[in-house]
């Protein structure tokens, strides 16, 4: 058994869709989350860039007793998580893979639509999923400028963000897409619109369950198990501001916990007091 938390950052709120996950399939686990919002969005981000964020958040995580690590970022995935995972070899890892290996086996108009931002497109985890996965149908690529913002903002139904999705999500219907792959957490906060706008015939795959359970394999297979009758709590830091995350994480997922507020100095992370 082991009591320390489970630790998970993303570049903002898009990685609470998938601490929301892992507290419904583990709720007898204390969670450390960190959104990097002064740094939001990773996605138009270069690759160095992200990876060097993702070592410091790292560092931070661990300094908190973080026994395991979930980067709940498809951006930071695609440009750090081999990385991290060579530079700390004995913390387990979990990162995101964008979904393609269960639209390819699902879709029946052999065309699939993958949502994500361009870093993750650029990145060698994408065109190895793609080319493991998914060589007897056809992956079309889209990004969504704009998407990530509005929802940090809160704006998941408005009329900017329905622009944004119908612009974005259009090409790929009359492509033939019947399977629409969402390759960043925070698109799956927009998926009662996406549905909406796609219609009943399009199946959106939402990566988070999967990705929780996999952090329970993960867990389990290193004996880092809580106790079974523990009570998990949450711990929130942000690099952002802790009011207006605090006020978007209740209506997003309304799992309550401490905010607190870190900030970035020569690029180490650091609490207010230090």
């Amino acid at each position: 058994m082991d009591d320390r938390a489970i630790g998970i950052f993303d570049s903002g709120v898009g990685g609470l869709s998938i601490l929301r996950q892992i507290r419904a399939l583990l709720p007898n686990e204390d969670l450390i989350f960190l959104a990097d919002q002064a740094h939001v969005p990773y996605g138009q981000r270069a690759l160095h860039e992200v990876r060097t964020f993702a070592h410091s958040i790292t560092n931070f995580l661990l300094d908190h007793h973080a026994k395991t690590i979930v980067v709940a970022c498809n951006t930071a995935s695609a440009a750090a998580l081999k990385d991290l995972r060579s530079t700390f070899p004995s913390i387990p890892f979990v990162g995101m893979e964008p979904a393609v290996k269960p639209a390819a086996e699902t879709t029946q108009s052999q065309v699939v639509g993958v949502l994500a931002t361009p870093a993750t497109f650029q990145g060698k985890l994408f065109a190895s999923v793609v080319e493991r996965f998914a060589s007897n149908v056809t992956v079309l690529e889209k990004t969504l400028p704009g998407l990530v913002d509005q929802i940090e903002q809160g704006d998941l139904d408005g009329a900017k963000t329905r622009e944004i999705l119908e612009q974005g999500i259009l090409p790929l219907l009359e492509h033939g897409a019947d399977t629409l792959v969402l390759a960043c957490t925070h698109y799956p906060f927009i998926i009662p619109l996406l549905s909406e706008l796609a219609g009943p015939g399009v199946q959106v795959i939402d990566p988070a369950p999967a990705i929780a359970r996999q952090t329970g394999r993960v867990i389990n297979q290193h004996d880092l198990s809580a106790p079974p009758e523990k009570h998990g709590q949450i711990d929130y830091y942000t690099t952002g501001d802790p009011v207006r995350f605090e006020e978007l994480s209740k209506s997003l997922i309304d799992e309550p916990g401490i905010v607190r507020q870190v900030f970035w100095r020569r690029k180490k992370l650091v609490l207010p007091d230090c």
